[in-house]
């Protein structure tokens, strides 16, 4: 499907910043070392340093599914589990890359709003423990923010932390939307990663301004060690890692990372309350972030569509819609959406 100039359908769909393309283009006419030994990486892994509040392991990679799975690599041994949501990409949409990087078993619970996986946890995290003839279970993954827009607090995850600690199991955090979450919170980054007890994050930048740039972010020294050849052998050791790393590194600057996100969950707070302004419209929850399910009526849904206005839908029950903004997305396209919703309902603004 092409690419709609008023695209809802997802944050992947929008292109990269001009910041990050200008300084891919400023690497291209220079020479570098390969495999990372290059002065771009080596300025990222320091920008990194400077968020954290703190000297973090930084490995750079190209997508976000290479980042959750050689990070749950280093984190779970082969006959281990991962304690995950049932809507977390690494069950539901990476096509089982966790498991075949080392085939460890990720392991759903039933759903459950954010707040109840510090009981949900509790329970599961004994089931089998020590038994030979079951998988052990060695690490939660969450997603920050999660896959429904929603985010931990860094009550919420130091909470799950202490569960993980008590039960001599690893945290992952999936942060393939971190700085949505960041900005949402209001908070610093360390408050809800190395500070709430995280080991390891997949930092993403790729949906919120970069063109093919992740983070493996690991704030657990003792599994440093072994990630850069669990990357290697995955095949993310990018012989040209300059070009990643200088985008990264213009993603850090200057908050570009928070301006974008802060402007996306903006974008999706806009259109949530016009959204609630207009008959038959249902919301599934407030906005927090950049990502609002909705539930319209289906001549709405259709109208929308033939206006050329692009979203996700039917995945999620009848009628239920995903609508996803952007660095990109800007107010005449919210607003645009709104007017054209309120003229097929017959609506005055």
């Amino acid at each position: 499907m092409t690419v709609s100039a008023t695209s809802f359908r997802s944050d992947n769909d929008w292109g990269a910043s001009p910041e990050v393309i200008a300084a891919i283009a400023a690497c291209n006419g220079q020479t570098a070392r390969p495999y990372g030994a290059d002065d771009w990486t080596r300025r990222a892994e320091a920008r990194f340093a400077e968020v954290f509040g703190r000297q973090v392991g930084a490995l750079l990679v190209s997508t976000g599914t290479a980042a959750n799975s050689i990070s749950l690599a280093a984190m779970v041994p082969r006959w281990g589990s991962i304690l995950c949501h049932r809507h977390a990409h690494i069950h539901a949409d990476e096509c089982g890359a966790p498991e075949f990087s080392r085939a460890a078993r990720a392991w759903c619970p039933r759903p459950a709003p954010a707040a109840s996986w510090i009981l949900r946890c509790c329970a599961e995290l004994a089931v089998g423990r020590g038994d030979v003839h079951c998988v052990q279970p060695s690490a939660v993954s969450i997603t920050q923010c999660t896959e429904d827009g929603q985010v931990y607090s860094p009550e919420e995850v130091a909470a799950i932390a202490r569960v993980c600690r008590e039960a001599g199991v690893l945290l992952h955090m999936d942060g393939a939307r971190f700085a949505n979450a960041v900005a949402s919170l209001g908070c610093e980054a360390a408050d809800i990663t190395w500070r709430a007890g995280v080991d390891i994050l997949s930092f993403g930048a790729t949906k919120n301004g970069a063109l093919n740039a992740e983070a493996i972010i690991v704030f657990n020294d003792a599994l440093g060690a072994q990630l850069p050849f669990l990357r290697k052998r995955a095949g993310h050791l990018l012989s040209k890692m300059r070009f990643v790393a200088a985008q990264m590194e213009a993603y850090l600057a200057d908050d570009l990372w928070l301006a974008n996100a802060r402007h996306a969950n903006a974008m999706a707070a806009r259109l949530a309350q016009g959204l609630a302004g207009i008959p038959g419209v249902k919301l599934a929850a407030a906005a927090r972030t950049n990502i609002l399910f909705a539930t319209l009526p289906e001549p709405m849904a259709a109208g929308l569509r033939e206006r050329g206005f692009d979203f996700y839908g039917d995945r999620w029950g009848p009628g239920v819609v995903r609508l996803v903004t952007s660095f990109g997305t800007t107010l005449a396209m919210v607003d645009g959406m709104l007017a054209a919703a309120r003229d097929i309902t017959g609506e005055r603004p």
